[in-house]
């Protein structure tokens, strides 16, 4: 890899991290999201400071190029992070049905109560 890509890498997942950092101290990102990001940001880091580790990664996957050893673990990140949201909605769908559910349970209740009201106001 030549130096300029090198430092760009370098840059970027300097960057990332910083960027990572400051979304969770302002509460923009919460921190069970962030460990993929950083995780990400650290592997980038690794590469370009160790050109060599992208083809052993190459090598131990049994692929020709090291730019398809990069699209293979951007797919597979890409993954973790869908399967990640998936599991995150599925529980947040739970917890709206449930709470939809106690509610028109406490609704329900309430018009029976004022209806009881009523009768008892009206000499019922």
């Amino acid at each position: 890899m030549e130096m300029k890509p090198r430092f760009v890498a370098l840059g970027i997942s300097v960057v990332l991290v910083a960027l990572i950092i400051e979304l969770v101290r302002r509460r923009k990102l919460r921190e069970e999201y962030s460990w993929l990001w950083l995780s990400l940001s650290v592997l980038m880091f690794l590469l370009a400071l160790w050109p060599g580790l992208l083809d052993f990664a190459s090598s131990l996957i049994g692929a020709v190029l090291s730019t398809s050893t990069l699209f293979f673990f951007a797919l597979v990140f890409m993954m973790l992070i869908n399967i990640q949201f998936s599991v995150e909605i599925s529980s947040l769908r739970t917890q709206v049905k449930n709470l939809a559910q106690q509610l028109a349970i406490r609704e329900a209740g309430m018009e029976g109560v004022g209806t009881q009201w009523d009768e008892q106001e009206n000499g019922g």
